[in-house]
């Protein structure tokens, strides 16, 4: 999953802090369904909340209405537990069919003690591979992870340009728990327009002082951020990030997964 790091020129230009940053919801989206354009609904909600795009805007989005608009919603009930999602669903006190969806979701587990860890076929290590259930109409529904959450960050972004005549950056998130810290943090699964890392080894501190190790993982702050105004009951899965300084790159967030051979864990 990792690519080359960002060229000296682009560490440069990515590195210039933003006096300030703002952040607002884009309130009114209807429920997402299979084949719903977000793009159209999310620039007609804005109009309608009289909200104004910018150049530069980013626009952090909830994975949830991106897999309910492509179709990543499943139904237990249409699904058949194997052996070993019985035995496991017994062994988590949990829905084996649920179990199975996991399983079909992923390439390994990691593992499978009090709650199931797994690394999905995108190589996110995550519990339960990011199968949901929640804000899904019916108990018998869950949805799934989008199929490449790059690619559907970077159809989102050129659609929204075209309906608002701007040019926007899409961060794609969901909600990761985080080993030695306790709680969820939003995080970027897929990113478009803005860089998910920058590179800031070879330039210096304030004290002239050569950093060696530094990478921040910039579209997960971002995503962080957003997180704060993304409650689950609030309804508001896109939030509009504007000030933030970046230069606008196809920089896919699946560059910030840690390769195995670097992974102390694996």
């Amino acid at each position: 999953m990792a690519s080359r790091p960002p060229s000296p020129s682009q560490r440069r230009r990515a590195s210039y802090a933003s006096s300030s940053v703002s952040l607002f919801v884009i309130p009114g989206l209807p429920e997402i369904r299979k084949g719903h354009n977000l793009a159209k609904r999310t620039a007609l909600a804005a109009r309608r909340a009289k909200i104004t795009f910018e150049n530069g805007d980013i626009l952090v989005v909830a994975q949830k209405i991106i897999s309910k608009a492509e179709g990543g919603v499943l139904r237990l009930s249409t699904v058949q537990p194997s052996s070993q999602a019985i035995a496991l669903g017994k062994k988590l006190s949990n829905d084996p069919r649920l179990i199975e969806v996991v399983l079909d979701e992923s390439r390994r587990i990691v593992r499978s003690d009090r709650v199931l860890i797994v690394e999905t076929h995108h190589g996110f290590v995550c519990a339960n591979a990011g199968v949901d259930h929640s804000n899904v109409r019916g108990r018998d529904f869950v949805t799934l992870l989008p199929k490449n959450p790059d690619r559907s960050a970077r159809r989102l972004a050129a659609a929204l340009s075209k309906e608002t005549g701007k040019r926007l950056a899409v961060i794609i998130s969901d909600t990761f728990g985080r080993p030695w810290r306790l709680g969820l943090t939003n995080v970027a699964i897929g990113a478009s327009g803005v860089p998910a890392l920058v590179d800031l080894r070879g330039t210096r501190d304030r004290n002239k002082k050569l950093l060696r190790a530094t990478i921040l993982a910039v579209a997960d702050e971002l995503a962080a951020a957003a997180g704060l105004l993304m409650a689950k009951s609030a309804g508001t899965p896109v939030v509009v990030i504007r000030g933030y300084r970046y230069p606008f790159v196809e920089d896919p967030a699946a560059r910030i997964i840690r390769p195995p051979h670097e992974d102390l864990f694996r």
